[in-house]
C-alpha cells in the first residue's frame, strides 16, 4: 500500500508529467485591436506585418539594442485569450508565458518594471481573465522570470548611477567593468542585479509585496526561471521557498543548462538540457546508443526520479533553432519527439512546431505563429497530438519510474508503476541500419509469451522468453508497447501479479 501512495502522490501533483506549451505573447497570435494601439510601437521600437520574417538587425547605441530585439508583430494577451480552445484542443495542462514585464524590447528580458504588464501586451486584468480562463479548464499557468539582471532604461538602475542613491548597490558599479557596471553575459542593455543585496532580495521574492509572490496571489501557478544557473544555488532555493510559502504546490522550475543533480537542492525542476543534447547527439550518431541509453540512466539516479519528472523535456524554443532545423529528417524529427513524450518528465512544447514551424537561430526561431498551417491534414499537428495523448493516456509515462533495458545498438527504457499492467516499453534504433537484438528487460512481472499492445510504430514481432525479448526495428524506426494482462479466454498469467 505504501509503494501504491507514491504513485498516487505524484498523480495528485500536478507538475509531474505534465504537457507545458510555451507561447511568445508577441508572436502568437494577432492582435485585433493593433490600430488602437499603435503608439505603442513608436521609435526606436517598429511594428511588423504578420507575415514578415524576423531577421537579425543593426545594434543600435543610442539605445544599446540590436534593430530585431525592438521589432513588434502586435499580439497581446487579449489575442492569446481569443485562442485558448486551440490550445486546450491540443490536451496542453499547462501554459507558459514567455516575459511580460513592462520593458523596451521585444522578448521582456530586460524588465522595467516587474510589477507592471508591458503595455503592448495588455494589463493585469487581461492577464487575471486569463488565468481564470484557464483554472476553469483545470490547467496551470506559468510565468518567465528575469530576476538575475534588468532592462538598461529601469528607473530602477538609472535610479541607482547616482552613487548618492540608495539603490546603488542594488548593482555592482565598478570602474573596472567596460561599461563601468556588471552586464549579464556583456549584453550593453542587461545590467545585473546584485542578488547578494538583502534589499534586492527582499524585493524579487522575499517581501509580501515581492514580485513572485504578486503574480501567485494574482492567480499565477509557478515560475519558468530565466538564466536560473546565474542566480546560484542559495538565492534559487531562497525564491523557491519562498513561492512555496506563498503558495503551496507552485511550481519553480529553471533554464539550468548544467548537470542537473546539485540544483534540484534548490528548485522543483530544471529544463533538461542534459536530455535535449543526449537525444539529438544521438540521433547525429554522435554518440553511440548504449553509452547514451548508460547517460540518461545516471542522469535520473544522480537527479532522482521526483525531481525528474518536475523537469521539463525541451527540443526547442525561444533559445535554440527549431526542432525541423536540427535534425532536418522527418524520421529523426519523429524519434526525437518519441524520446521527449516517453522518457520522465514534462514535455516542453514550443508553440508551432505541433504545425511544422522552422527556423534557424534567434531571431528566426522566434517568428509569428503559422496560422496558415492549421488544417486538419497537418502531419505534424497529427502526430504532436498522438504523442499528447499517448502520454496523457498511459499513467506510467507521466508518474513512472524508469527502468533501462540492456541493449546495445538500440535505446530501450521502461516506464512502470505498481501496476504491471500500466507498464510501457520504448524501442528506438538511431541508425541507418536495420537492428535486430536480445533486449533484457530486467522486470520479473513480465510473462513469457504473453503477448504485448502495440501503441506506437511497428514491429513485426514481439516475444518475450525468461526476461529476453528477440526484436528487429528497421533504421531510424521505434516501438512503444505495453504488456497484455487480459485473458482472450479465460487464462492470463497476469492474474496474481
Amino acid at each position: 500500500m505504501e509503494h501504491q501512495d507514491v504513485y498516487l502522490k505524484r498523480e495528485n501533483d500536478w507538475r509531474n508529467g505534465a504537457i507545458v506549451y510555451q507561447v511568445i505573447v508577441d508572436r502568437f497570435s494577432p492582435s485585433e485591436e493593433l490600430s488602437k494601439k499603435l503608439d505603442l510601437y513608436l521609435s526606436p521600437k517598429k511594428i511588423m506585418s504578420w507575415n514578415d520574417s524576423p531577421k537579425r538587425g543593426p545594434f543600435q547605441n543610442d539605445v544599446k539594442y540590436y534593430m530585431h530585439e525592438l521589432e513588434y508583430w502586435g499580439g497581446d494577451l487579449k489575442s492569446l485569450y481569443n485562442k485558448f480552445d486551440y490550445i486546450k484542443s491540443l490536451g496542453v495542462d499547462v501554459l507558459y508565458l514567455n516575459p511580460i514585464h513592462y520593458s523596451l524590447s521585444n522578448h521582456k528580458y530586460d524588465a522595467s518594471d516587474y510589477l507592471k504588464i508591458s503595455p503592448e501586451f495588455g494589463t493585469f486584468e487581461d492577464l487575471k481573465k486569463l488565468s481564470d480562463k484557464i483554472h476553469d479548464h483545470h490547467m496551470k499557468i506559468m510565468l518567465d522570470g528575469v530576476f538575475n539582471h534588468v532592462g538598461v532604461s529601469s528607473p530602477l538602475f538609472q535610479e541607482a548611477k547616482d552613487p548618492k542613491s540608495p539603490k546603488h548597490n542594488w548593482f555592482d558599479f565598478n570602474p573596472k567593468y567596460e561599461d563601468g557596471v556588471r552586464l549579464w553575459a556583456d549584453v550593453k542593455s542587461l545590467p545585473e542585479l546584485s542578488l547578494e543585496n538583502p534589499e534586492v532580495r527582499d524585493y524579487i521574492y522575499r517581501s509580501s509585496g515581492s514580485v513572485i509572490k504578486t503574480y501567485l496571489k494574482l492567480g499565477i501557478d509557478g515560475w519558468r526561471l530565466d538564466v536560473a544557473f546565474d542566480l546560484g544555488f542559495e538565492v534559487l532555493a531562497e525564491l523557491t521557498a519562498a513561492a512555496h510559502e506563498e503558495k503551496p504546490g507552485s511550481m519553480v522550475v529553471g533554464e539550468i543548462w548544467n548537470y542537473p543533480q546539485d540544483w534540484f537542492k534548490s528548485i522543483d525542476g530544471v529544463m533538461n538540457f542534459t536530455f535535449r543534447e543526449l537525444i539529438i547527439r544521438c540521433l547525429r550518431n554522435e554518440i553511440k546508443p548504449e553509452r547514451v541509453s548508460q547517460m540518461i540512466a545516471k542522469v535520473i539516479e544522480d537527479g532522482g526520479i521526483e525531481n525528474i519528472l518536475k523537469s521539463w523535456n525541451v527540443l526547442d524554443n525561444h533559445d535554440v533553432p527549431r526542432l525541423r532545423h536540427i535534425l532536418p529528417r522527418e524520421k529523426d524529427q519523429k524519434l526525437a519527439q518519441i524520446m521527449q513524450f516517453t522518457l520522465p518528465g514534462s514535455p516542453n512544447l514550443y508553440y508551432g512546431t505541433e504545425l511544422g514551424m522552422t527556423g534557424g537561430a534567434d531571431p528566426a526561431n522566434r517568428a509569428p505563429m503559422r496560422w496558415d498551417l492549421l488544417r486538419d491534414d497537418n502531419p505534424y499537428l497529427t502526430w504532436t497530438k498522438s504523442l499528447i495523448a499517448l502520454h496523457k493516456q498511459e499513467r506510467a509515462l507521466r508518474i513512472g519510474d524508469y527502468i533501462p533495458l540492456l541493449c546495445h545498438q538500440l535505446i530501450g527504457y521502461e516506464r512502470k508503476t505498481n501496476d504491471v499492467a500500466e507498464t510501457v516499453i520504448t524501442l528506438i534504433n538511431p541508425s541507418n541500419k536495420t537492428i535486430t537484438e536480445d533486449v533484457l528487460i530486467p522486470d520479473s512481472k513480465l510473462m513469457n509469451y504473453s503477448g504485448f499492445i502495440i501503441l506506437k510504430g511497428q514491429v513485426k514481432s514481439l516475444g518475450l522468453m525468461a526476461g529476453l525479448l528477440h526484436i528487429s526495428l528497421k533504421p531510424k524506426s521505434y516501438v512503444v508497447f505495453k504488456p497484455k494482462v487480459e485473458p482472450e479466454k479465460s487464462y492470463t498469467p497476469y492474474k496474481r501479479v
